[in-house]
């Protein structure tokens, strides 16, 4: 069975649904370990709320590669075999990337290769597109741009705010995060290029 380890740094909503459908059978795979940088993630009181194995390795003052070392080491202590990114707001260092190659998930709140980095609902806004949407990809060295496993759409209403739209593309978030990780555990798909080939 597929290992799971899970990196949030907040209230980990697309952790939750994570854990849900792992619960409910809809992803063939156990969370083993739920990482955070912050000690006050709520996300990592949730984990234990569920009986998960929550640990907080702070970030603050450590050189990037330094901490990056030791959350591959903690991963790699508990055999986990695929990393989710829920919400973990950290920049991975290429090294990390290379410790898990095309085995770390991520999920992002546009239609990538657009809005790529922080605040990507008000940059939807900002551009006046009329679809936006989240991107479930596979984390390679660069920002936001590794191969996309899928996607989902949302309008973009004329009435939006950031956060009517934001909570529109939670909905959708949640439900291709669970989609992509069943994929991925499942090992129904190839990469060729820069496309994630299904089935």
């Amino acid at each position: 069975m597929t290992k799971i380890g899970i990196l949030l740094s907040g209230r980990g909503s697309n952790f939750e649904a994570i854990a849900e459908s792992v619960a409910a059978g809809r992803i063939d795979a156990g969370i083993v370990v739920v990482i955070s940088n912050r000690a006050d993630a709520a996300g990592l009181e949730s984990a234990r709320a569920r009986g998960l194995k929550a640990v907080c390795l702070p970030s603050k003052g450590l050189d990037r590669a330094v901490y990056d070392r030791s959350v591959v080491a903690e991963l790699r202590k508990h055999g986990v075999d695929l990393v989710c990114l829920a919400g973990f707001l950290r920049l991975l260092t290429g090294e990390f990337v290379r410790a898990f190659p095309e085995r770390i998930l991520n999920i992002h709140p546009s239609l990538l290769p657009a809005f790529p980095g922080l605040d990507a609902q008000h940059q939807a806004l900002t551009h006046g597109v009329k679809v936006s949407g989240c991107t479930v990809h596979f984390v390679d060295e660069q920002l936001d741009a590794g191969p996309i496993v899928l996607q989902a759409t949302v309008p973009v209403l004329d009435e939006d705010t950031v956060e009517s739209l934001s909570a529109r593309i939670l909905v959708e978030e949640h439900r291709i995060y669970t989609e992509a990780i069943q994929v991925v555990a499942t090992g129904k798909y190839r990469i060729e290029g820069r496309r994630v080939l299904l089935g």
